[in-house]
């Protein structure tokens, strides 16, 4: 059977000019997964509010950590894709969520290089579920798949947040760090409100009821972000002996004044000089190549809050970006799928009302 591989991850902006970031912005905040409001009032907030007011500061913030051939996530993205197409069989391409590539322009190079493609497995790049990041992913690639009338079959690696390659990996690319000397190290993930949890949770009675929840077992842990996060979290720092006084967790990025997954990022490092954390290590284990939310929010504006706080040192421990081990997970997880090991193929989305 012919087959073929696509890594998908979260996308950039074309370049740095207003106009890019704006048709990016646009784009990304205009999806019902992201702001799941009507369209009319998500519309109205994304085209006559955020967009117009977000662009400069997430032009200046791009143009900081632009590089020649890009943005950093695009270029660790292909080298991704070319370390994993020197590593498999299958032939791999690369797509975005938001911006370019897209999955149709994956599907038609892959089309035009195998006359005989029968199946594709399509990777999105996010360990954790989360219906604004894994789940839109999935959906997108599958309505282009279906608008498109490829003759192939699309199958999904599932979410890896607890896959002991991946853990092994993640901890191999934190352990130089965590030998040295350090008060506490920080992981911290990408936030998101609320209402996702509470609308991803299949039970409709578990996530967000009790403080211990995500220590519960129940179905919604299957979809639920915070308990995922948890989950690579503990894994980690176990599998690394980091005691329990020096691991901190929180959620950055937060967007709007809804009620977003507590304790904020940026509010830990402003507080944690004061406790006594004065030399912090910051991973964040929801990205798996550094991006902007890494490179500039955390290690741009993160350090300037944790410094001004009283800090002494703050070291951004980088993301997998293109590790061996983490080389050697993925194409493990695509050779086993295509022996016919289905361990880590997706089986299902939750279903709830969007808006």
């Amino acid at each position: 059977m012919k087959t073929a591989v696509v890594l998908m991850n979260l996308g950039s902006p074309d370049s740095v000019s207003i106009k890019d970031i704006k048709l990016y912005l646009d784009e990304f905040l205009m999806d019902e997964r992201v702001i799941d409001k009507p369209w009319l009032l998500r519309a109205l907030l994304v085209k006559g509010i955020i967009v117009p007011f977000r662009a400069p500061n997430t032009a200046k913030a791009y143009s900081a950590i632009w590089t020649d051939e890009g943005s950093p996530l695009m270029v660790i993205s292909k080298q991704l894709q070319s370390a994993l197409d020197s590593a498999i069989m299958p032939g791999v391409e690369l797509a975005m969520r938001y911006g370019n590539p897209s999955p149709k322009v994956a599907f038609d190079k892959l089309v035009a290089k195998y006359s005989d493609l029968e199946e594709v497995m399509l990777v999105p790049l996010y360990p954790h579920y989360a219906m604004s990041s894994y789940e839109t992913a999935v959906v997108y690639a599958k309505d282009i798949h279906k608008e498109n009338g490829y003759q192939f079959k699309l199958k999904f690696i599932k979410p890896f947040f607890d896959n002991q390659h991946y853990i092994n990996a993640l901890c191999e690319s934190i352990r130089p760090y965590v030998e040295e000397d350090y008060d506490q190290i920080l992981f911290s993930y990408h936030g998101i409100p609320e209402r996702h949890i509470l609308k991803s949770d299949v039970t409709k009675k578990h996530c967000l009821q009790k403080d211990d929840c995500c220590q519960q077992a129940s179905p919604a842990h299957e979809f639920c972000y915070r308990h995922q996060c948890r989950t690579t979290t503990k894994l980690v720092a176990d599998k690394l002996n980091i005691p329990n006084e020096k691991r901190g967790f929180s959620f950055q990025s937060r967007l709007g004044r809804d009620p977003w997954l507590q304790p904020y990022t940026a509010a830990r490092l402003d507080q944690l000089p004061a406790e006594g954390v004065k030399k912090i290590l910051v991973v964040c284990p929801a990205f798996v190549s550094d991006c902007l939310e890494t490179v500039e929010e955390m290690g741009k504006e993160g350090k300037e809050i944790f410094m001004k706080a009283g800090g002494e040192t703050f070291t951004l421990i980088p993301c997998l970006n293109v590790h061996p081990l983490w080389i050697a997970a993925l194409a493990g997880w695509v050779n086993d799928y295509f022996n016919g090991k289905n361990e880590m193929l997706l089986e299902t989305l939750p279903k709830y009302e969007l808006t």
